[in-house]
């Protein structure tokens, strides 16, 4: 494995950490203070900021749903994705471990009680939204962020841009999915939190992983047999 391999993995390692320690963190560290809009505008920044800082050597997809819509579409090699997504769930793994660690050293923090911003539905849902009402919401967020990041990213895409797109996007989707289940369109984002806290988040996870995946798959269709452009036959 080459240098510029190892490089782009720790890039997407390191982008997605930013993205779950700065995310969950606004939510469990300064929630009261910011709400819902101040956490969702937290992710939204995470990303736009990580997409100038790490977009020219991985292309920022601290994502596994982003990634496998690439491979889907044949942007990203079998390989690539692969390792691609090992880093980010790492990275996700590393960021929730840290932010316990931070937590643990607050007065009256609980685990248990408090968590790391996990996501959930039913009694875990932050508005007591049920399965299939989250489910649902999370495919089609997932679909709707995916969308922009064919878009965003697409040839004839203004060039420069797609950070801010694709981060005011998130934010956007943040708005809508918090109450609904904390939003993950985020496998990764995710993963993290429910290894650490375990329990209730831990056994719904699956959602988390199945949904954002499906959204993602399907956004890859619709963009390439409605909206990519091919060459014209000669």
């Amino acid at each position: 494995m080459c240098v510029s391999e190892y490089k782009k993995y720790l890039a997407e390692l390191i982008g997605t950490f930013v993205l779950v320690f700065i995310g969950t963190g606004s939510a469990v560290v300064a929630g009261k203070e910011i709400g819902f809009l101040g956490i969702a505008l937290a992710f939204g920044i995470s990303v736009l900021v990580m997409v100038y800082a790490i977009g020219q050597i991985s292309g920022c997809h601290i994502n596994p749903a982003i990634t496998i819509g690439m491979l889907a579409n044949g942007k990203i090699g079998s390989k690539d994705a692969v390792m691609y997504i090992v880093a980010q769930c790492i990275g996700a793994i590393i960021a929730s471990l840290v932010l316990l660690s931070i937590m643990t050293g607050l007065p009256g923090y609980n685990l248990a009680t408090n968590g790391l911003g996990q996501n959930g539905y039913g009694v875990a849902s932050p508005g007591g939204f049920p399965l299939a009402s989250g489910f649902i919401a999370e495919v089609v967020l997932t679909f709707i962020f995916l969308m922009v990041v064919f878009g965003a990213t697409s040839k004839k895409a203004p060039a420069g841009f797609a950070g801010i797109a694709i981060g005011l996007s998130l934010a956007m989707i943040h708005m809508v999915g918090i109450p609904i289940t904390g939003t993950s369109v985020n496998p990764a984002r995710s993963l993290g939190p429910a290894l650490v806290v375990g329990g209730t988040a831990l056994a719904q996870l699956w959602v988390f992983i199945l949904a954002p995946i499906i959204g993602a798959l399907i956004a890859a269709m619709v963009w390439k047999n409605l909206f990519e452009e091919r060459a014209l036959p000669a």
